[in-house]
């Protein structure tokens, strides 16, 4: 594959990315609005959160999805999943009471699930040799660029932001000029969901015109074992249990770190710094771009700098707004900015782009997107019992951050000391390059 027809392919495939990030934030960025809506108790809250695109429902969908792409073919992940994720959006958009709501939450979340490990497979594969680090980072820029931009959809959209008269203006043509005000605000939520589904359709028409990844058709040609032949294969070869193991150790020990960042930030923001809802979702733009900004730069130096490098130093800029935590606090605005910015920094560099590129490189086409998916679905699993932790040892208005703080010091601190013991050398090497060296000729 041409370097042009490659970085066509990777952002196509990278939209994924927008899609799902885009569908956390959109959810949590809206939920005030639908619990006013429809009167919903924290416990329907505590629901909605657990079956989402940030937990379970991306979960169940990543073990689905991971071995459907390894049977059928990337492609057909790509050719009907988004019309899934499609449809759990509609239904946000159209609900009335909380069954439609919450079924809406888990059909998309189910879809953004089903869609990672055939995305970041077929990346790498499609890829060249000197540019699959290059083409993992616009991936994760994607990821980026979601949460900043449905952010500031959210802010200009919502009751008092710059373009709620317009909101007003659509729901009272639709549901009529004597509709409740939670109604009314309720539409802007609606909107942002709107957005979601319009990028979405783009997608779906962009990734129907791919061509079948060449890695995945020749093995085909040669490898006739089915689902489950593939699956007793990755639970019993060694290397692949250990490579599973290691990559699931970084990654788990990290997400739940970020995992409460993305969905637990702005309440952090408004209880530990003391801001409004207002300047807290600013914040998190600002953090976002400064993700996006870091990964840009990242992606042009990743195929010649030491993997290993770049790692580290990931990860200690991911620790370090964590110790000023718990030594000067975040009560100051410029220790909120800084906090932000830093945090912003590590999602550039962060291990979900090395767990995305080892991932996709360390595993044999048999079983590649199956072992991103069985790993997926473990790891924001759970993260989603993390988050239920992390709640009670925060406290309803902050007052257990610094035990928290401490507990996310560990938590990246194993990560850093995992990754650095058992980081692969894969750069300049093809893909059957790697799985020759590491499961020999027969694989």
């Amino acid at each position: 594959m041409s370097k042009t027809s490659s970085l066509k392919s990777t952002l196509a495939v990278s939209l994924n990315n927008y899609l799902d990030a885009g569908a956390i934030v959109a959810g949590a960025s809206g939920i005030t609005l639908w619990q006013n809506y429809l009167e919903l108790t924290e416990m329907h809250l505590g629901w909605l959160n657990a079956i989402s695109a940030n937990a379970l429902g991306a979960a169940i969908g990543a073990i689905i999805g991971g071995f459907l792409a390894d049977r059928f073919g990337r492609k057909f992940i790509f050719t009907y999943n988004l019309l899934v994720y499609m449809t759990g959006v509609l239904i946000v958009m159209l609900s009335v009471n909380f069954p439609m709501l919450l079924a809406g939450f888990l059909v998309t979340g189910i879809s953004v699930g089903i869609g990672v490990p055939a995305s970041w497979t077929y990346i790498s594969e499609s890829s060249e040799v000197h540019n699959r680090g290059r083409n993992i980072c616009i991936s994760q820029m994607s990821w980026g660029f979601g949460p900043m931009i449905i952010l500031l959809f959210g802010m200009l959209f919502a009751p008092g932001g710059y373009l709620y008269d317009l909101v007003e203006h659509v729901a009272y043509a639709v549901i009529g000029t004597d509709a409740a005000t939670a109604a009314v605000e309720v539409f802007s939520s609606r909107v942002v969901f709107f957005t979601l589904f319009v990028v979405a359709f783009f997608a779906w028409t962009l990734q129907r015109q791919l061509e079948e990844s060449a890695e995945f058709e020749a093995n085909k040609k040669k490898e006739k074992s089915g689902i489950v032949e593939n699956i007793k294969l990755l639970f019993t070869n060694k290397i692949a249990v250990r490579t599973a193991l290691f990559l699931a150790a970084i990654y788990l020990t990290w997400n739940l770190v970020a995992s409460v960042m993305g969905f637990f930030l702005p309440h952090i923001y408004e209880t530990a710094g003391g801001v409004t809802n207002e300047q807290a979702n600013w914040l998190s733009c600002v953090l976002w771009f400064c993700t996006v900004v870091t990964t840009a730069v990242l992606a042009l130096f990743i195929d010649r700098t030491s993997h290993k490098f770049v790692y580290v130093l990931g990860l200690l800029v991911a620790i370090a707004p964590w110790v000023m935590v718990v030594t000067t606090g975040i009560g100051s605005t410029a220790s909120l900015w800084a906090f932000a910015i830093l945090w912003g920094i590590e999602g550039g560099l962060s291990v979900q782009i090395f767990y995305a590129l080892w991932g996709s490189e360390l595993f044999p086409a048999k079983f590649r997107a199956g072992a991103q998916g069985l790993m997926f679905f473990l790891v924001r699993g759970l993260s989603a019992v993390w988050g239920l932790v992390f709640t009670f040892i925060y406290g309803e208005n902050g007052e257990g951050f610094i035990l928290a703080a401490y507990c996310m010091i560990v938590l990246l601190a194993l990560s850093l000391v995992i990754g650095v013991s058992g980081c692969p050398n894969t750069r300049g090497k093809s893909l059957a390059q790697i799985t020759r060296e590491r499961y020999g000729e027969d694989m």
